[in-house]
């Protein structure tokens, strides 16, 4: 752990140098069992979020929010603004998920989940590699002349940059607007959509910014979540840690020496190898503790331990561990508060599933025409007016739609037919009579409860206000 002296590092950010221009990241190749996960995690992630888009259920895109018509679908449910309320339920519930999951596992999810790392770190570095080499021919060839092979090599990088952005732009456009239109704005020809192709070119234009120059910036000076993390974090908190007790020992790090009796010496088993700040893709040294660049990627955790087997010392001298785990010379252990802290994640999701299945097919408002009031028909029969709203969030036409007084007696009629269709993902709305005996009537506002039927099945119930006189003898 630095020392009191040493903790000048934390004056600026890590890709910032002493004259205050950017500092280039050059980090090697992550080699490890934890890469290798990470691998086929980011991979599974990518073919969900790519193919997210295409998948129907029922009909119904898998994945789309499309703001700007205000029609949303999350796992092949649609949400209209009439589930505003379940909407802000699942932000609520997001906002919880994301607290309690930093409190308790750190910046996990920036290492493992996050697109912007997943791209970062499995998509576009892994073609650098492919291009330019490693960390060491990287630096020389930023270093050398632009002559025919740096020329060469940066603009078939480039390319390749600039076709991938243009992919994730047409895919992030297909969770925007939908799939299906999507693929009939291409098949009509970029001529007869031009909006839509500025509009794809200015997203591909920012991916490849992104991706292409500012890189691990996002994380370190865009991103809100690293910020947020500082004041989440606790002693308690998992994060890929340092073991300065066993690495410093008395004696502090030292270059490995073959006939050294290190333990006689008192040095402790970090070899200063320096292998765990090449591989950072955010140029931080993990040793100087919990800093705002670490995304909890585990690349240094991989190069340490290839490190530590090298030279014949124990392993997870980087780990996945809490300050607390370090302090007391503790392995990890899945301790009561992380216990307390999942049990209440996992609730949280089961909620929000369980909304969404329990979510209404059709969604019936019944509303008093503004302005008028009740209407006499005969001696005991009093009418009021209403309109009726009628939205079908399903993929079929519901057929035969008819209203019925389930709390009252009464006759309810729609002004021009009787029976209506509702066509899929669309409303159909109209007015209508209720009439009720003023027998039946207890006060001058009495709650009618009525049941929207389709044919002779029971879809869907809604309540409205009836206006009555107020004596009725």
């Amino acid at each position: 752990m630095a020392s009191q002296d040493q903790e000048h590092f934390r004056d600026s950010i890590g890709t910032i140098n002493e004259e205050g221009k950017r500092s280039w990241v050059y980090p090697k190749k992550p080699v490890g069992k934890l890469y290798e996960y990470r691998k086929l995690v980011s991979y599974v992630l990518l073919i969900f979020l790519f193919g997210a888009p295409f998948i129907h259920i029922n009909g119904n895109q898998f994945l789309m929010f499309n703001v700007l018509e205000r029609r949303f679908n999350i796992f092949g449910f649609p949400f209209w603004p009439q589930d505003f309320h379940l909407f802000v339920i699942i932000m609520i519930t997001g906002v919880v998920f994301v607290v309690l999951f930093t409190v308790a596992f750190g910046r996990l999810f920036c290492g493992w989940i996050c697109p912007q790392t997943i791209f970062m770190e499995m998509v576009f570095r892994r073609i650098e590699y492919w291009i330019e080499g490693d960390r060491g021919k990287q630096m020389r060839l930023d270093k050398m002349p632009w002559n025919a092979e740096k020329l060469r090599k940066r603009s078939i990088k480039w390319s390749i940059f600039f076709v991938i952005s243009f992919l994730i732009a047409n895919v992030f456009l297909a969770y925007l607007i939908g799939s299906d239109r999507l693929i009939e704005y291409i098949t009509d020809g970029p001529a007869n959509h031009v909006g839509t192709l500025i509009s794809l070119l200015i997203f591909t234009s920012v991916f490849y910014f992104v991706f292409a120059w500012f890189r691990e910036q996002v994380c370190i000076i865009v991103c809100p979540y690293g910020r947020l993390q500082g004041v989440l974090l606790d002693n308690k908190s998992i994060v890929v840690a340092y073991d300065h007790k066993r690495g410093e020992k008395e004696a502090g790090r030292a270059k490995f020496k073959k006939s050294e009796d290190r333990a006689a010496t008192g040095k402790g088993d970090c070899i200063d190898c320096a292998q765990c700040v090449q591989v950072c893709p955010t140029g931080i040294d993990i040793r100087n503790g919990t800093q705002l660049e670490c995304v909890n990627c585990t690349a240094c955790i991989d190069a340490c331990n290839q490190m530590m087997a090298a030279v014949n010392l124990p392993k997870d001298l980087i780990r996945y561990a809490s300050e607390e785990n370090i302090e007391k010379k503790a392995k990890f252990t899945f301790n009561a508060r992380l216990k307390g802290y999942t049990a209440v994640l996992v609730i949280l999701l089961g909620v929000l599933t369980g909304m969404l299945f329990l979510r209404n097919d059709v969604e019936a408002t019944v509303l008093r025409l503004p302005g008028q009031l009740y209407e006499h028909k005969g001696e005991d029969i009093i009418s009021n007016v209403y309109t009726y709203k009628l939205i079908n969030k399903t993929t079929k036409e519901i057929p035969e739609v008819h209203f019925e007084l389930i709390s009252h007696k009464g006759i309810i009629r729609v002004v021009s037919h009787d029976r209506i269709q509702v066509p899929e993902q669309g409303l159909a709305e109209g007015t209508l009579f209720i009439e009720v005996d003023s027998h039946e009537l207890e006060d001058e506002k009495e709650k009618l409860k009525i049941g929207v039927y389709s044919e002779d099945q029971l879809i869907e119930t809604t309540t409205t206000v009836f206006l009555g006189p107020r004596s009725y003898k």
